[in-house]
């Protein structure tokens, strides 16, 4: 049977500012057991998840996308909304005794992303010192509700963050901290509209004439930004979403064809055997152990 996924809409604490939430992993845990969410199953929250495990505490196995991190102590992961992520399973592993904080916030509350790292960001040297003091300061700030007013503290929060989220985005490797990477741009746009579209366009000359770029204007700034083509960035996002109703859901492949914009269900069998080896079910059926 498939792991169903649990999507997850942000319910923030009664006390908490709207659109934001700080929660340490023991609280967290608390919440799963009170509201019948087992965390260990695959969930896709519509909010950012900013993980923070402690630099005393043990490290925290993460699975985001099919791709299974350990975040050291010290570290940190982005999820971002809609990906699908589950924490460590078993009462006696990891997750039920890493230490950490996770802050989450929903999308518009602050204008910058977390760094866009391929896994855990480290920071190092003054690196470290500087992000452990811009989340002590986000995380002092969060409790003491009740010193200022709402909207005042709320604006505190916002500022707060960003300068939390700008830390970490310099404490990261040189190549995840490229202009490109973040704000208006033609990647930007081009990650943004595929998001939107990308279940109804598999041709990258239908967002550029969109978004008013070339083929090769595209091409350039997302290879800069990814290293990868634009056409590359497309079919690995189509590929992604059908794993996760693959593996997530008991969707027929034709269903998943459908779903994704394939006219044929044979052009998407040839196109997932092209980019993943094997056909949609022999996926399905490795991946949940039935093979």
């Amino acid at each position: 049977m498939a792991s169903t996924i649990t999507d997850v809409a942000y319910r923030p604490a009664l006390s908490a500012p709207i659109g934001m939430d700080v929660v340490d992993f023991a609280e967290l845990r608390a919440r799963g057991r009170r509201r019948g969410i087992d965390l260990s199953s695959p969930q896709r929250p519509d909010f950012h998840h900013l993980i923070h495990v402690h630099p005393d505490s043990a490290p925290l196995p993460h699975t985001v996308d099919f791709t299974r991190y350990v975040v050291p102590a010290g570290g940190w992961l982005w999820v971002r909304p809609g990906q699908v992520h589950q924490y460590g399973a078993g009462p006696e592993g990891p997750w039920a005794v890493a230490t950490g904080d996770i802050v989450i916030w929903r999308p518009g509350f602050v204008p910058d992303d977390p760094p866009d790292a391929a896994g855990p960001v480290v920071p190092a040297g003054p690196h470290a010192r500087s992000v452990d003091h811009a989340r002590r300061h986000l995380v002092a700030e969060y409790a003491d509700l009740g010193t200022m007013p709402l909207e005042a503290h709320n604006k505190a929060l916002r500022m707060l963050l960003t300068v939390l989220l700008l830390r970490l985005a310099h404490a990261a490797p040189p190549e995840t901290t490229g202009a490109e990477a973040a704000g208006d741009g033609p990647f930007p746009r081009f990650r943004a509209a595929v998001e939107r579209d990308f279940t109804r366009t598999h041709r990258v000359a239908d967002y550029a004439a969109a978004l008013g770029y070339s083929v090769r204007t595209l091409t350039r700034a997302v290879h800069a930004a990814t290293g990868t083509t634009a056409k590359a960035y497309l079919d690995a996002r189509i590929v992604l979403e059908a794993k996760r109703l693959l593996v997530h859901t008991d969707r027929t492949a034709a269903d998943v064809a459908r779903h994704l914009g394939f006219a044929d269900p044979s052009d998407f069998g040839a196109f997932f055997r092209r980019h993943d080896g094997r056909t949609p079910l022999e996926f399905r059926a490795a991946a949940r152990g039935t093979a």
